[in-house]
């Protein structure tokens, strides 16, 4: 409901975006108009955090696809062919291309074939965007248990259909959508696999409501992630003010970072500077590329894209800038030692404020192969339940093509046997499941996703819950007397208690003398 009321309230105040339109990746005249009357914000406890447990994923990390908008002009196109030529091949990834039609499907896979693309593995989407600048509106990715789950936020441009296309893919895709409450754009953002991210003081402009404790805290509950938040570049160098266009994460331990030497003590290298020494404090390698600001332009090679062993860097063409083309190459090599290195020509973009990066969303691995994977949210252990008591249980699963249906099954010895509780279910969602009449110490629920292919995977959670059934106290064996019998099995099961133990009446782990108690006070 959110997602449809925000496209419609939004559409009667924009104009279109016309096709083969250089629309650049800061807020139009028009655009700004807009928001200064209309100013965007995000949705409020529209959508909870994940349960969890969270990994958002660092773009070095294996990658099944790179997601591109073919939007903007023909010479703009050519990069976003010349990326998914080599993506296809030296990348080892699908190029997942959204296309506004289906005639453009046949325009872009002409295209990327001339560049030598392997088409197998293009794959299309149709539907409208606004511009290619999918890094600040598209899916931040992330794991959840062993599923991707996709992490939204409200894009700070007044671009509807841009703005909803996350919600989408996520239904055409059969990821878990989480929307965080924050006004945000995508390229203003990086993080490694440490759990640690890092955003320019422009996210706490957009959300002037918010105190930066509060922004990180979001990012800590819906992404896992320690976040700092650095000083941005003035208006006049980035008009993005995007952390994307002078930072990158080349890995675990290595950091990219712009370096000015044309510009020795600007803000923009004092920010620079600062940052990597606050990085090499912390333990990290800081390999420098260089970056210059040429009449209103940002000139960037951090502003690159990995994909697995493949690193596209940007090269200019401008007189004052083509003579870094070779240094910021060979800064990534340092970088990368292991990958594949590939400069692809980029002045025809770099004027509307952005680059490669700016313009492609990474899509993790994953991780069951072919064999889909499941999460059970909840529940998952520590609990008490009663007979009859109604008991959400919620889950979500992921596969290479796409989930069929789930089942879910309740064990009541730990999961050494499984009882059928429902069939037919959704990819993800919500059953209320009604507790039955049963005793158990050790109980736990199973979720099983099953795919077109006939193959399967599994989640049982981690934790054991009780119920409590109508069984009589102390009833050892279950056969409706409290007598010597059930001294007996208790006797013969003395000391410490293992997975399924029916004698450990007090559920401590161990049958012993407080067992024996209960069966005479219930005799």
């Amino acid at each position: 409901m959110f997602v449809a009321l925000s496209i419609l309230s939004v559409s009667l105040l924009t104009t279109p975006y016309p096709e083969g339109a250089e629309i650049p990746r800061n807020l139009t005249n028009k655009e700004a108009a807009i928001v200064e009357r209309n100013p965007i914000t995000p949705p409020r406890g529209v959508t909870a955090p994940p349960i969890g447990p969270i990994h958002c994923v660092a773009e070095y990390e294996p990658m099944d696809a790179i997601l591109l908008a073919w939007e903007g002009s023909s010479s703009w196109k050519a990069i976003v062919a010349q990326m998914a030529a080599n993506i296809t091949t030296i990348g080892d990834a699908d190029a997942l291309v959204v296309v506004d039609t289906t005639s453009e499907e046949s325009s872009a896979i002409s295209q990327i074939s001339s560049y030598g693309g392997n088409t197998s593995r293009v794959k299309f989407v149709v539907r409208a965007t606004d511009t290619i600048w999918i890094r600040d509106y598209g899916p931040r990715y992330m794991y959840e248990g062993e599923c991707r789950a996709i992490v939204d936020h409200t894009y700070n441009r007044p671009r509807p259909n841009d703005n909803a296309l996350s919600g989408y893919l996520g239904a055409v895709l059969g990821h878990k959508v989480y929307e965080i409450p924050l006004v945000h754009g995508g390229g203003n953002f990086h993080l490694n696999a440490g759990n640690v991210g890092w955003a320019t003081e422009l996210i706490s402009n957009e959300n002037s409501g918010l105190s930066d404790a509060a922004i990180r805290a979001y990012w800590q509950d819906y992404q896992n992630l320690d976040v700092t938040i650095t000083d941005a570049f003035p208006t006049s160098v980035d008009s993005t003010q995007h952390i994307d266009m002078w930072m990158c994460w080349a890995s675990d331990t290595t950091c990219i970072v712009s370096d000015w030497p044309f510009d020795s003590g600007s803000v923009q290298d004092v920010i620079c500077d600062a940052t990597s020494t606050t990085l090499e404090f912390l333990g990290y390698t800081v390999v420098r590329t260089p970056a210059r600001s040429v009449s209103w332009t940002h000139y960037t090679y951090a502003n690159s894209v990995i994909c697995n062993d493949l690193v596209l860097v940007p090269s200019y063409t401008n007189s004052s800038v083509s003579q870094h083309n070779t240094e910021a190459l060979a800064a990534w090599q340092e970088a990368c030692p292991d990958k594949t290195i590939v400069s692809i020509p980029c002045q025809s973009i770099v004027t509307s404020a952005g680059v490669m990066h700016c313009i492609c969303m990474h899509i993790p691995k994953h991780l069951g192969g072919q064999s889909p994977t499941a999460h059970l949210q909840t529940p998952t252990g520590g609990q008490l339940f009663e007979p009859e008591q109604q008991v959400p249980v919620l889950w979500i699963t992921d596969d290479d093509v796409i989930v069929e249906s789930v089942s879910i099954d309740l064990s009541i010895d730990g999961g050494l046997s499984w009882i059928p509780v429902a069939t037919g279910l959704n990819g993800s969602g919500v059953f209320v499941w009604d507790v039955p009449d049963l005793s158990t110490q050790v109980g736990k629920l199973r979720v099983t996703a099953y795919d077109g292919a006939g193959n399967s995977g599994s989640n049982s959670g981690s934790g054991m819950f009780i119920t409590n059934g109508s069984q009589i106290a102390g009833d050892v064996n279950g056969d409706g007397l409290v007598n010597v019998e059930d001294i007996l099995q208790v006797m013969a099961q003395w000391g410490t208690c293992g997975i399924s133990c029916p004698e450990d009446l007090d559920g401590d782990g161990v049958v012993g003398v407080a067992d024996l108690l209960i069966i005479v006070a219930n005799w």
